[in-house]
């Protein structure tokens, strides 16, 4: 099989090019803060659903330009960006989820993260097991492994910082294909087969024991396009469950991809603050 030849391009980064350029970075300045404010409480007066709010709805004159770029670099730049300084202080949560909303739709179009139907989901310690095969990781207390989510993006907003941990760590899938290539090309056809994912009760059928009924690739390659999907847990869960355990061989091709991932050298750390809004490719 013949894998794509090593990515290039602003897409594949280090954790030393991300600290040393900032365009990915935006600061919020006193006159954006206060439309984006205008905006919120337009939304919030007139008691809509946020599911019915889309970009036309959500006006922002002055920063829609800033945000056009910002979503080219999502898109074709670097894959993170992050906006700095919304100012949750001033907001209660109902506020902050409608402006956190208003500003993601200049991005996207929203979709569903569940089969409950939730689009906005809080990062909190609700005491549950991250064992448990169908605990999603944000409602533990648990350090999160390297993963991507499924999805064309994700956000986070921090309103409150944990008293404890908290970290975000971001790291360029090109760049640990790249890794991954030079180093053990001997995984990537299993990472480029995939594996059956385990839909953790969120699939279509709402069961328990849901998984695809196709493999997933963890890189795949479409139109000259590299992309990457991968979360280790429920590619091994989702195998159990179909009855066809993972192999050693596949365990150490998901477990490298892990150790890539965590390099100190391509895994970029940052903790976020009140009012910052980190979009992830």
């Amino acid at each position: 099989m013949n894998f794509p030849n090593p990515i290039d391009g602003r897409a594949v980064w280090t954790a030393a090019d991300m600290a040393a350029d900032k365009k990915w970075i935006y600061t919020l300045d006193a006159l954006e803060c206060s439309e984006i404010a205008k905006a919120t409480e337009s939304i919030k007066s007139g008691s809509r659903l946020l599911n019915t709010i889309g970009r036309k709805d959500f006006p922002l004159p002055r920063l829609s330009a800033a945000l056009d770029q910002l979503n080219k670099e999502l898109h074709t730049g670097r894959g993170c960006v992050l906006i700095r300084g919304l100012p949750v202080d001033d907001y209660d949560d109902i506020s902050s989820q409608i402006a956190y909303w208003g500003i993601a739709t200049h991005f996207g179009e929203p979709i569903s993260q569940n089969s409950k139907g939730q689009h906005l989901a809080a990062v909190t310690d609700h005491g549950n097991d991250i064992s448990l095969g169908n605990t999603r990781g944000y409602t533990t207390s648990a350090a999160l492994h390297p993963h991507s989510d499924m999805c064309q993006m994700t956000g986070l907003l921090c309103i409150r910082p944990a008293a404890q941990g908290g970290e975000s760590q971001v790291a360029s899938s090109l760049a640990i294909y790249n890794f991954i290539r030079k180093t053990k090309p001997e995984y990537l056809e299993t990472l480029f087969r995939g594996f059956h994912h385990d839909l953790r009760g969120e699939g279509p059928k709402a069961s328990i024991d849901e998984v695809t009924n196709h493999r997933v690739p963890v890189f795949s390659e479409c139109d000259g396009w590299l992309s990457c999907g991968f979360n280790p847990k429920i590619c091994i869960n989702g195998e159990k469950k179909r009855g066809t355990p993972v192999s050693t061989k596949e365990v150490e091709a998901l477990e490298y991809v892990s150790e890539v991932a965590s390099r100190p050298d391509l895994s970029y750390e940052l903790v976020l603050q009140p009012g910052d809004i980190q979009f992830v490719n």
